[in-house]
């Protein structure tokens, strides 16, 4: 039984970021919020939540070790990814407005919170944004995205092998996915599944003529070859800057946002790759409001979901132009407990606390509180 159990305002304001969760915390890496200043040079900032405590800390910025020289810290930027391997986040590519976009590999230590550039070999994948990251086993597979140099859109699939630390530019077998950005790819066993994104009707390059898939693709990572997939009858409608997971097994899909519709997206599908089927899901409880370039992440059997952008009520009209910067949190619970329920329903018919045990207070407090570390709301335009 899917239930929305948390929502908490207050934290990191946050648009197209990166995430990943390390035990019962999330660490979320950068992206940009309108009003901010994204012309001069500065470092990226992590900001961690505590799924137990239901707080957001950020981490104070890195100072130099030796007078005079820069610490080795990724830039600010949006559109990048992360990924977690054993005790290390790998943080590859996005842009921001100085510097374009960048292919340098970034490593973060979850223990010293320290940052490295390891030195790599092979076939550096070119830079960009938009792009996909997901791991199986310690290679991290990379597709898609728009390349800065080539100024198009991307079809190839780069993998890093962190036990060697070299790139891999895969020569792939079949019918390749078109090319796009802002689309999702997760791992179930093997196989990699696609989903999405935004992409030109007429090729690679971009024409202004966005078309929105909304068909899985499928990569088969031990024979490198994209696989043939059936029709599917229900579908969910194309998207870009939407979140995908998988769970047991099945990949879900929240949010995004298709501009040839004008329309941002809330709902959630589930996919099986078994059956080959998709059926949109309807959790209990209040899930957040339309959006995309929202992060998602799993933290045992919940959904972290936080930030993003939607249409601002003010104006109602929910154009590409007219967009406010999301600072909220929701978690989404797939199996909820007894005590979570409970809980909620104190919540819900503020009934009188004061007979509870003083650890139940304290999570009633923790589940009602909002955070205090975002900025004020700025209207984004563009």
């Amino acid at each position: 039984m899917l239930r929305w159990t948390v929502h908490l305002e207050g934290g990191p304001r946050r648009v197209n970021h990166a995430a990943v969760a390390v035990g019962h915390r999330v660490f979320s890496f950068g992206g940009y919020c309108s009003g901010e200043d994204y012309e001069t040079l500065r470092q990226i900032d992590v900001h961690i939540f505590n799924a137990v405590s239901l707080r957001w800390t950020k981490l104070p910025p890195v100072r130099p070790t030796i007078r005079g020289q820069p610490p080795v810290v990724p830039y600010m930027r949006y559109g990048h990814s992360t990924v977690l391997i054993d005790d290390t986040v790998f943080l590859w590519g996005g842009r921001n407005d100085t510097e374009g976009a960048c292919n340098v590999l970034y490593a973060f230590d979850v223990n010293t919170h320290k940052w490295s550039t390891p030195r790599v070999l092979g076939t550096i994948p070119g830079a960009r944004d938009g792009h996909s990251a997901c791991v199986l086993g310690k290679t991290m597979y990379i597709f898609g995205g728009y390349e800065q140099l080539a100024d198009c859109f991307s079809n190839d699939i780069h993998k890093l092998d962190t036990s060697t630390m070299t790139w891999t530019l895969i020569c792939t077998k079949g019918n390749p996915a078109r090319w796009r950005d802002f689309h999702s790819a997760t791992m179930l066993g093997s196989h990699m599944y696609v989903f999405g994104g935004r992409a030109d009707r007429f090729g690679p390059f971009h024409s202004n003529n966005e078309i929105y898939c909304n068909r899985i693709r499928v990569f088969d990572t031990r024979t490198e070859a994209w696989l043939d997939c059936p029709a599917t009858p229900v579908l969910p409608e194309g998207r870009r800057s939407h979140s995908a997971f998988g769970y047991n097994g099945e990949l879900y899909i929240f949010g995004g946002y298709n501009a040839r519709l004008n329309r941002h997206f809330h709902d959630l599908w589930k996919f099986n790759p078994v059956s080959f089927t998709w059926k949109k899901i309807e959790p209990k409880g209040k899930g957040p409001c339309p959006r995309r370039r929202q992060c998602c992440c799993i933290v045992g059997d919940k959904i972290v979901l936080f930030g993003g952008t939607s249409p601002s009520p003010e104006e109602g009209l929910g154009d590409e132009f007219d967009l406010i910067d999301h600072s909220d949190l929701h978690i989404l619970d797939f199996s909820p407990s007894l005590k979570t329920l409970c809980k909620l329903a104190v919540i819900q018919y503020n009934l009188d606390q004061s007979c509870l045990p003083h650890d139940i207070r304290w999570e009633l407090n923790a589940m009602t509180t909002n955070s205090n570390i975002s900025r004020p709301i700025v209207s984004s335009h563009g």
